[in-house]
């Protein structure tokens, strides 16, 4: 493996990539991401809002779960549909930390039209680390980082046997770098098809690495946004993060090779637009339970009345883990053994839940399919 890093060639940041290569497969991309989106945008407004908020609560939670932070899935949909101007029956109250990746992500796809700064940049990283920590540690927020500690480094092993995976630029040359992104960023004169843009963009920056912490949800932010500048609209009907998430593991070494040799980056942006393809094929399956969703309320509005049922079964809708019985749903719905049962029982007598195989004492239930 070459040791020389990718920013350390005389013509950085000249990057280049083998065209011949990579159009069929952004031409299938953009195929894909135009019928998503002509799709969902023939869809009634109530639809598109809930499909925009289902990809942007997916996208929140997975770009976290790839630098190993989880969520709580509840305050992130709470958080987005206080900023949506959504009502929610179920709204909880949502930490600072879970504030401000959605205050990130819904700047990056809602205003995708403004120009991309320095003070943009430093205003999504206030918004990454409210406190002032990452962690137990206490990092220069808003601002470049200062190496004072030593180089930026992306290591992995304990600390007698550390493997040192990547070295980023110095410190001292990092505003100028920065300076040449943002410049190149917010150049529209070059024809450059905006997916092939998100992808460059998305290496550049993590290569840079210029804050102390949060530079791979940044990348994130600033991919998301130029996808939705490809798109031509606010709404977001897929997810990178949540492919990327899928791929962790592929996606860290790809970035370390890349990182490492010469300015050719057709393999990292092959495998870029491998995955977004892949990750605008699987939001179908998000889209098909707004979907179903709508569909279910359609057919059952009328008959269910009770504050209740709906809460639990929008949440069953929804993605519920594990089994739902008597216990979880007086627990969840915040009432009795007894009204729980009730509850299922008037969903079994009008046939809207089903039991599940088994039964006795943890007898459980789920939605019946009709």
């Amino acid at each position: 493996m070459n040791n020389v890093y990718i920013y350390q060639n005389k013509d950085w940041p000249k990057f280049s990539w083998n065209s011949e290569k990579l159009l069929p497969l952004l031409g299938r991309v953009r195929g894909l991401q135009g019928k998503i989106v002509g799709k969902m945008e023939a869809l009634g407004f109530e639809l598109k809002n809930e499909a925009n908020f289902e990809t942007l609560t997916l996208d929140v939670i997975k770009t976290t779960e790839i630098e190993g932070e989880i969520l709580n899935t509840d305050q992130v949909r709470s958080s987005l549909a206080k900023r949506l101007g959504m009502v929610m029956p179920d709204m909880v109250y949502s930490e600072k930390d879970v504030d401000g990746v959605v205050d990130m992500m819904l700047d990056a796809t809602q205003n995708f039209e403004k120009p991309l700064t320095f003070e943009r940049l430093n205003d999504w990283h206030f918004s990454l680390f409210p406190s002032g920590r990452s962690g137990m540690h206490k990092i220069a927020v808003g601002k470049l980082r200062n190496d004072f500690t030593g180089p930026m480094q992306v290591v992995s092993g304990s600390t007698s046997k550390e493997i040192v995976h990547y070295e980023a630029p110095s410190a001292t040359i990092l505003e100028d770098e920065l300076a040449k992104f943002l410049s190149w960023i917010n150049n529209n004169s070059v024809a450059l098809d905006p997916v092939l843009k998100a992808g460059i963009a998305h290496f550049w920056f993590i290569t840079l690495h210029p804050y102390e912490d949060g530079n791979g949800r940044m990348a994130r932010a600033i991919t998301d946004m130029l996808l939705a500048r490809a798109d031509g609209i606010k709404q977001r009907y897929y997810s990178m993060s949540a492919q990327i998430r899928i791929e962790r593991k592929d996606y860290y070494e790809i970035l370390e090779q890349s990182q490492k040799g010469n300015l050719d980056i057709t393999e990292w942006l092959e495998w870029f637009l491998n995955c977004l393809e892949r990750g605008v094929e699987s939001s179908y399956n998000t889209l098909e339970k707004v979907m179903y969703k709508h569909q279910f309320w359609t057919k059952h509005s009328s008959s269910i009345k009770n504050d209740r049922q709906k809460y639990l079964l929008n949440k069953l809708m929804d993605g519920f883990e594990g089994k739902l019985n008597t216990s979880k749903w007086a627990k969840m719905a915040k009432c009795s053994t007894d009204t729980a049962l009730r509850d299922i029982q008037d969903l079994l007598k009008k046939e809207i839940l089903e039991q599940e195989m088994g039964g006795g004492k943890n007898t459980s239930y789920k939605i019946k399919v009709t």
